[in-house]
């Protein structure tokens, strides 16, 4: 079975997750989606506005059928070793220090990165600014 790992935030969940989800999960058998820890976000970004609860992500995510499993995670360049999986399906505007780390792990154990495309039109942060207005 290729299991195939994709992560992210996911507040403000949209037609652009689902459809990476559907991508996604086109690449292998089996679809797990990690979501970043609320927690940790405020963390270091402490006036993010999160909308939802880590545990609310979870369950929206949990209930879409293209989805196998859904786990948590703080920092993927840290967390990324926890997980079983063959695949890592990342968007393409992933591309922070963190996702170096992971994607250079990757490399260094066998396991295929793939560059996941945006859809077209559909942005979180564009959506938190037109809710803002």
């Amino acid at each position: 079975m290729k299991k195939v790992l994709t992560v992210g935030v996911y507040d403000y969940f949209h037609l652009g997750h689902l459809r990476l989800f559907q991508n996604a999960k086109k690449l292998g058998d089996y679809l797990v989606v990690a979501v970043q820890d609320g927690d940790y976000i405020l963390k270091f970004k402490p006036d993010a506005k999160v909308l939802y609860t880590t545990g609310q992500r979870i369950d929206l995510i949990r209930a879409l059928k293209v989805v196998n499993e859904v786990v948590t995670y703080k920092s993927i360049g840290d967390d990324i070793k926890n997980y079983d999986f063959d695949v890592f399906a990342i968007g393409e505007d992933q591309t922070h220090e963190g996702f170096q780390k992971a994607v250079q792990w990757c490399k260094e154990n066998g396991k295929e990165v793939v560059r996941m495309p945006r859809t077209p039109g559909i942005c979180s942060s564009d959506i938190k600014r037109s809710l803002e207005s």
